[in-house]
């Protein structure tokens, strides 16, 4: 789930300032008489906030192909052995949750162990591996990764987080315009609209990376309980087993390796719990059992 997570965050963040800058240049105001309308600028903050965040959801399928490389595999076409096999495991567990519409497949070729789900509703969702996933897992551990994408889908995780994105977007929309607002206010009144327009800018990126702290916590929350789907889905010895052969290989990796590794947020290791999107693998191996 962490390289959707990341994307999705990315993405959100690039569509929010571009909405941001429009809404600038077409001096939409929330200032009269040289004092913030507080009900006004709510409202604006809203609009500008649950737009990103839906313009990011209805894209976040399309960005995970493009920036991972990922190669949808044609079910109804030719395919490889093991591309045989990764659909039909994921066609398999997604009939077993319940799905009606069966999520693209695709692999992206990258060393990383790792495998994410993502799209803008369960209509239109899609489930990757890595290449060395399958590389270095056994079928009863690569099982269990799918199963728990798929429970991701199931679960409807990437709706709910784009309300949730949709809410934080609002508080760093406002936020940051009373806080470019208080600058604008100590320079010279022929350079507080440049002021202004610059701090915004700044202050929403700043007061986006404090959001994703939130953004994060719900991710950690939600993949406990995509590793009970995908209990529930493969089995429980298989899902147990996925997340110890995740925790043996990153014990394994060089130091190098590990730092790498880590940004992936396959365990959570190496860096702060605040920006992690993963609790750690022992946590929610404990949790399973």
């Amino acid at each position: 789930m962490g390289k959707r997570i990341f994307y999705f965050l990315l993405t959100n963040i690039l569509v929010l300032l571009t909405i941001s800058i429009i809404f600038s240049i077409f001096n939409v105001s929330y200032i009269e008489g040289g004092t913030i309308q507080f009900g006004s600028l709510l409202v604006f903050s809203a609009i500008i906030g649950f737009t990103g965040s839906f313009i990011s959801l209805a894209m976040s399928r399309w960005m995970a192909k493009r920036m991972a490389g990922v190669k949808v595999i044609d079910p109804n076409g030719p395919m490889s052995s093991y591309e045989r096999e990764v659909v039909e495991k994921v066609h398999r567990l997604s009939r077993a949750a319940g799905l009606m519409h069966m999520p693209e497949v695709g692999i992206y070729h990258s060393p990383e162990v790792n495998a994410f789900a993502t799209g803008p509703s369960k209509k239109r969702s899609l489930v990757a591996v890595s290449s060395g996933l399958l590389e270095e897992m056994d079928d009863d551990a690569v099982e269990g990764v799918i199963a728990h994408e798929v429970a991701h889908v199931a679960n409807g995780d990437m709706v709910t987080m784009t309300l949730l994105q949709g809410v934080v977007n609002t508080f760093v929309v406002f936020l940051a315009r009373i806080a470019a607002f208080a600058v604008s206010r100590f320079v010279r009144e022929d350079l507080a609209p440049i002021v202004h327009f610059i701090a915004i800018l700044i202050f929403q990126i700043a007061f986006s990376i404090l959001g994703s702290i939130v953004v994060n916590a719900y991710s950690r929350h939600r993949e406990f309980h995509a590793d009970r789907g995908g209990a529930d889905l493969a089995g429980r010895d298989k899902m147990k087993h996925a997340l110890v052969s995740l925790k043996a290989y990153t014990n394994r990796i060089r130091g190098d390796e590990q730092t790498a590794i880590s940004t992936l947020k396959i365990s959570g290791k190496g860096k702060s719990m605040l920006f992690s999107t993963h609790p750690d693998l022992d946590e929610r191996i404990k949790r399973l059992a």
